[in-house]
């Protein structure tokens, strides 16, 4: 689980500046360089404000001298019509670093924002959000990070940290069984995961001792059943709800007794939260 910005934040940032500014700001240029700006970041929504290590890098990278005095605090609740922070310096800098650095901040914002949303429908239940791999390609870390900010944890990074064996899998290997054994002989001391469509292949899982087993798209009654036919197998494993997750649905979903909800809305389908950068 991602408790910190990851390492790879400077590389993200300036993979977006490249992006952005190629060969210069040929707009910025009309600036006079000794010209200097105030400007503040406001939000005009309610939201969770995350991305604030990627805003900061991206002014470090563009120019130093910039500074960024922050109202609020990373993972912190903001409420419509705020201002989030000001900057100072050069106006040739701040204007090259606006766009990147809001759209950092929008995104993660937005991520946080979901997870926020969610991890409240499920508070004295237990149950716990999870992300899945649904991420922008090339910041699922700067993602999963925002998962965490506000209250949600994450699934695997990757397809290196944990084996997720799925119906593809399992049609390739000849069974669930099958599968688990290869698993255990070519990743050992690895967490396998295997999703199930019905009781049966719960079974199976749990009697080839799976460490967790999705179920995948059950409907609440079966997942009951499912948490009941869990807690009396001698290899008791995890069980993570996956597939049709609405928020509706979620409450009633983790009292069935699950004891994750993975959903891939958090990542994937992002509304991005609306900040503007005024100057004054």
């Amino acid at each position: 689980m991602l408790i910190k910005p990851p390492a790879d934040l400077p590389d993200q940032v300036s993979l977006a500046l490249r992006e952005d500014i190629g060969s210069g700001d040929v707009t910025a240029g009309l600036i006079p360089a000794d010209k200097r700006f105030r400007a503040q970041v406001l939000c005009r929504q309610k939201a969770v404000l995350c991305g604030v290590p990627w805003f900061n890098e991206t002014f470090r990278q563009i120019d130093a001298s910039v500074r960024i005095d922050w109202h609020l605090a990373e993972g912190a609740n903001v409420e419509a019509d705020t201002v989030l922070c000001e900057l100072s310096g050069p106006a040739r800098s701040i204007l090259t670093g606006e766009r990147t650095a809001l759209n950092f901040l929008q995104l993660l914002s937005a991520t946080a924002t979901a997870t926020h949303r969610y991890v409240e429908m499920l508070a004295g239940t237990g149950c716990r959000i999870m992300d899945t791999r649904k991420t922008i390609p090339g910041l699922r870390l700067a993602q999963k990070y925002a998962v965490v900010c506000r209250g949600g944890q994450n699934h695997r990074l990757g397809l290196y940290d944990m084996v997720l064996i799925k119906e593809n899998h399992i049609c390739a290997a000849g069974s669930i069984t099958a599968a688990i054994a290869s698993a255990r002989s070519t990743a050992p001391g690895i967490r396998i995961e295997v999703e199930t469509e019905n009781l049966q292949q719960l079974r199976e899982a749990l009697d080839a001792d799976a460490d967790i087993v999705m179920l995948d798209n059950f409907d609440n009654d079966t997942m009951r059943a499912a948490v009941a036919l869990n807690r009396t197998h001698p290899n008791r494993a995890l069980l993570e709800s996956s597939g049709g997750i609405t928020l509706e649905r979620l409450r009633s979903i983790a009292e069935t007794g699950v004891d994750f909800i993975s959903v891939g809305s958090l990542t994937k389908n992002i509304d991005a939260v609306d900040l503007s950068m005024r100057f004054t």
